[in-house]
């Protein structure tokens, strides 16, 4: 049996190999091997799709980290300073801005900013004083089904997709009318204050930042420019001139506070205050190296630049109570760190790290007398000191770009060209640029901001009644309170 079994399984092993010789082998191609050119094809591809998705996560990272500067950080900061009757208040304005101006800037404000391509001005209908109406509810921002490739497009902004570069320059569109409450807090209606800010959102945000961030009239190196444009990498003049210049107005024109000057108005929490100021210093570094708008060296020197000047200001401001009061205020120190973070804004992305801890100290040096010495001389009410340290603090910070802004740091393509840039490099040029551009900004804030408010005056009424400016924003504009103990 077992011979049998072994004889069968010989004579089906021979048959199988008859049958494997007499069918003609299938010609196969020879697996291709891969060339050196196309290996390295790849991996450039490879390199490059790897560096846009960090580049597009960077600028979403920094895109929330510009609207937490708003809230929390910029409505503790502010409702801290505020008698406790006003807290909710000026949170409301804070929280209401995130939701009125990102629809704003959906509508319309994105493309007001930076519609039309500068470098195609005669295809894209390009408008050195405003943007056009390119990126009107969108479009041209969403993705859109592209029927060649059967999938969706989405447009591109540079490095990073159009909607994420959006999304970040609305983030400044938030923040920026957000700082011109801390002029008027606690007098002004929550019905002016919206139309207020949807009117200077549009007339005085908008073509400012096309002038200066979309190739306009004060862009450097720009055609169009004025006096050769100047330099602002994160909004000096956008967003700090422009809103603090605009807060002054607004306190010159609304008058002061009730009791203003003999009543005692103290802070009612400083540790929100506190709070709030390291919510903004942490913000912040989304503010200024994600201006970069790519996740790179330059980037990294803004985002130290900008660490620098905050933890100088905080000193420099800490030190002038210090010596002149005997003692160092914790306000003292949060007002000195966002001193140094507004006037470090402009110049983060030109200047090396030393200068940046020199312009840390000068600012909390001035932003502190313009606070003090010079608020009580002129006797103005700014509530919340957004001029003494946005304002001033801004105007200085665009003068020392023009300083110190070198071609070791700035941009070789958009910039420098290997050129002296500032005057640290022996070219006085640039800040010929930034005065102009600090006074076209001053000029455009101040006229822009008297003609929106005296047209409200007369249409709304700027200021709520006397009694419920006694009574509280709280109870009066919202019918709450924000300590309730039972």
């Amino acid at each position: 049996m077992r011979t049998i079994v072994f004889g069968a399984c010989r004579l089906t092993r021979a048959l199988a190999l008859l049958l494997l010789l007499a069918v003609p082998a299938v010609a196969q191609e020879p697996t291709p091997v891969p060339t050196t050119e196309s290996r390295l094809d790849k991996v450039e591809t490879d390199v490059k799709d790897a560096a846009l998705a960090g580049h597009n996560a960077w600028m979403l990272t920094s895109s929330a980290l510009v609207l937490f500067m708003t809230a929390p950080g910029l409505a503790m900061f502010y409702s801290g300073l505020v008698r406790k009757k006003n807290v909710l208040g000026v949170m409301m304005q804070c929280l209401f801005l995130m939701g009125l101006l990102t629809v704003i800037w959906g509508l319309y404000g994105y493309s007001l900013a930076f519609g039309g391509d500068p470098a195609k001005a005669e295809e894209t209908h390009y408008s050195k004083f405003i943007g056009n109406a390119d990126y009107l509810f969108m479009n041209n921002v969403q993705r859109q089904f592209n029927e060649e490739k059967k999938a969706p497009d989405t447009p591109q902004e540079g490095a990073i997709p159009r909607f994420t570069h959006m999304l970040f320059q609305g983030m400044f569109f938030i923040i920026t009318p957000a700082l011109i409450c801390g002029a008027f807090a606690e007098r002004m209606k929550f019905s002016t204050m919206v139309v207020f800010m949807i009117l200077w959102g549009t007339i005085v945000y908008c073509p400012l930042a096309h002038w200066v961030w979309d190739g306009g009239l004060l862009a450097y190196n720009s055609p169009h420019a004025i006096a050769g444009g100047a330099l602002d990498f994160a909004g000096g003049t956008v967003v700090h001139i422009s809103s603090g210049v605009s807060a002054l107005v607004c306190a010159l024109v609304m008058g002061k506070r009730l009791g203003y000057g003999s009543d005692p108005m103290p802070p009612h929490n400083l540790t929100y205050t506190v709070l709030g100021a390291a919510m903004l210093w942490f913000g912040w570094f989304g503010f200024n190296a994600g201006s970069e708008l790519a996740s790179d060296g330059l980037s990294a020197s803004a985002f130290c630049a900008t660490h620098f000047a905050a933890a100088a200001g905080t000193l420099s401001w800490a030190g002038m109570e210090w010596f002149t009061r005997g003692k160092p205020s914790v306000l003292g120190a949060a007002s000195g760190a966002v001193a140094g973070l507004v006037c470090i804004t402009p110049a983060s992305g030109y200047v090396q790290p030393m200068p940046a801890i020199g312009m840390g100290i000068a600012v909390g040096i001035v932003c502190f007398l313009a606070c003090t010495k010079l608020k009580s001389t002129f006797g103005y009410d700014d509530s919340l000191d957004a001029f003494g340290v946005h304002g001033i603090g801004g105007t200085l910070g665009a003068l020392l770009t023009g300083v110190f802004a070198t071609r070791h740091v700035a941009d070789p393509v958009l910039v420098s060209n290997g050129n002296p840039v500032g005057l640290v490099d022996g070219s006085s040029k640039l800040l010929i640029g930034q005065i102009v551009a600090i006074a076209v900004t001053w000029v455009l804030a101040i006229v822009g901001t008297f003609v929106i408010l005296k047209i409200l005056d007369v249409v709304m009424g700027l200021r709520v009644k006397r009694d419920q400016e006694i009574q509280g924003l709280d109870l009066s504009q919202h019918g709450e309170e924000g300590y309730i103990f039972i």
